[in-house]
């Protein structure tokens, strides 16, 4: 799956557990100082296999779950303000990849 990060605040190695046009879920596996209810800008870079570049999105943090050694952060996509085709075209590569299973 895609990696995440938000530059000096959700670094290392995260997952991309969820994406849609309105929201996203991550999986930390490490500290995060991510606050409720702020924005933040979140980098995905998809997976080699989805031949899509790396975008950005504008979100702000809805949710947050620790558990054990992982910690889930949700997301509300506020806008995608740069490359906005591949945020398309990864949304579209993720809804034809789940109906081929």
């Amino acid at each position: 799956m895609a990696r995440v990060q938000i530059p000096g605040v959700l670094e290392g190695d995260n997952l991309l557990k969820d994406l849609s046009i309105t929201g996203c879920c991550a999986e930390c596996t490490a500290y995060t100082d991510i606050k409720p209810g702020c924005l933040y800008q979140l980098t995905v870079d998809p997976e080699s296999a989805a031949k899509i570049g790396s975008f950005e999105l504008s979100v702000e943090s809805k949710w947050i779950r620790a558990d054990g050694y992982s910690t889930e952060v949700g997301f509300a996509v506020v806008a995608s303000p740069k490359n906005s085709k591949q945020f398309q075209r990864y949304i579209d590569y993720l809804s034809y990849r789940s109906s081929q299973t």
